[in-house]
């Protein structure tokens, strides 16, 4: 019998890839656990197994009560008092019963169980962010049931590409997304759509990458669409691009393969914000970036021919772009641009009240017409108008220098008038007076 129980255990270990001292542990707490609850009693019991006798005995430890005679005091002689020892004795498991070896097998199985749950939990809880190979075994209507080896994992719908087909069998790359322990033991969470997945599947395809030569600065991804691919080398001699590419587009035609035909665009990382938008706008190619520092934020113009491609289908190619480099991008096309600035243009130019340009300087009305009747400015009140070469030289005269309007005209302002008057200033040069 005994050493029928040693094959077994010797066999649970091959199966279950348990450890032999904590199978053997936990398989000797069962068995006591087992004995204390068939016989009703509350002793202690110690299991030794001996894998190479192959010998399993049973041992348990009684107390016993012993009178022992103790002095008390010089008057009173003798008094007698009780101490407790402890015998052990061996237990026949051939009497241990049908119904205490089944009760012993419960518990042993149920801590093998347990045992198997925390060496898979173990397993993957510090594999969160890898990406791995599983194979598909089931779906429903929300999940996917993947195999990790011993251990099934699951894919729901959020983290699913979408219209992928999940076949029964098809061996996939999946990211470890959590790792939880449940009651009813490791859940494993899955993703397809995770941005890592790329980062890492380029990481497998392209030595350069693994070897840290090529670094993806960023990764921006619509799963099952189109993803963006930030590079940069570390060597001069390495082209990152080219790297990531291969011969003839072999190493991402790998990756695409992979994620079931998303196109994947390698665009070339740069420290200037306005080269890399316009990388990231690729495969447009736009003529001018107008940078927003405080906001983030940039204007493209594009040529009217390049305007459609550098949105992209309903504004993907833009999007991407925005998501990679982390800037706000607002597009125009060159015509649009140049309507634009032809407007702003008009608007300059065009005459405005002098009560507009009181509010625009922050002046009282009737000082500004003041102002300008001393220089000769034919207006009347503060609803005439004034020329757009009149409001400038308003605006420079009175922008000349830092204070108040009291002190300009109190004198205590310099005010370059050669700025104000530059026609006159050429004239009087010219003329020697």
């Amino acid at each position: 019998m005994n050493g029928q129980f040693i094959e077994a255990l010797e066999q649970l270990h091959k199966e279950k890839d348990i450890p032999m001292p904590s199978l053997l542990q936990t398989v000797a707490a069962a068995m006591s656990s087992a004995y204390r609850k068939h016989y009703g009693v509350n002793e202690d019991v110690r299991v030794e197994i001996d894998l190479e006798n192959r010998t399993v005995r049973m041992f348990a430890r009684r107390p016993v009560a012993e009178e022992t005679e103790v002095a008390v005091d010089e008057k009173a002689e003798v008094e007698t008092e009780q101490q407790v020892s402890y015998e052990e004795h061996e237990i026949d498991t051939a009497d241990f019963g049908r119904i205490a070896a089944q009760t012993a097998k419960q518990v042993v199985m149920q801590r093998i169980r347990e045992a198997e749950r925390e060496r898979d939990y173990d397993e993957f809880a510090d594999r969160v962010g890898e990406v791995v190979t599983g194979e598909v075994q089931r779906r429903d209507a929300h999940k996917v049931f993947v195999a990790l080896g011993r251990v099934e994992a699951i894919l729901p719908v959020r983290e699913q590409i979408p219209g992928e087909p999940y076949r029964f069998g098809d061996r996939i790359k999946v990211y470890i997304l959590d790792v939880r322990m449940t009651t009813k033991g490791p859940q494993i969470i899955l993703s397809r759509t995770h941005p890592s997945v790329v980062v890492q599947l380029f990481e497998l395809e392209v030595p350069e990458v693994y070897d840290g030569i090529v670094e993806l600065k960023s990764v921006a991804r619509e799963p099952g669409v189109r993803s963006k691919v930030a590079v940069q080398s570390h060597d001069p001699q390495v082209d990152p691009v080219g790297a990531c590419v291969g011969h003839r587009g072999a190493r991402v035609q790998a990756i695409v393969d992979e994620l079931r035909g998303e196109k994947i665009d390698i665009v070339r990382y740069a420290e200037d914000p306005s080269d890399y938008l316009k990388s990231a706008l690729s495969p447009a190619k736009v003529s001018q970036v107008k940078l927003n520092e405080q906001e983030k934020s940039a204007l493209v113009i594009a040529p009217d021919d390049q305007l459609s491609l550098a949105i992209g289908r309903h504004g993907q190619n833009v999007r991407l772009a925005a998501q990679l480099t982390g800037w706000k991008i607002d597009i125009r096309s060159q015509s649009e641009w140049a309507e634009q600035e032809a407007r702003e243009e008009a608007a300059a130019a065009a005459p405005m009240r002098v009560y507009e340009l009181a509010a625009e300087l922050d002046v009282a009305s009737r000082d500004l017409v003041e102002i300008l009747q001393e220089e000769g400015v034919d207006i009347t009140s503060h609803a005439s108008n004034v020329t757009a070469e009149q409001a400038r030289m308003i605006r420079q005269l009175l922008g000349g220098g830092e204070g108040t309007l009291a002190e300009l005209e109190a004198g205590e302002i310099f005010i370059d008038v050669s700025q104000a008057y530059p026609e006159e200033e050429e004239a009087t040069q010219g003329t020697g007076t």
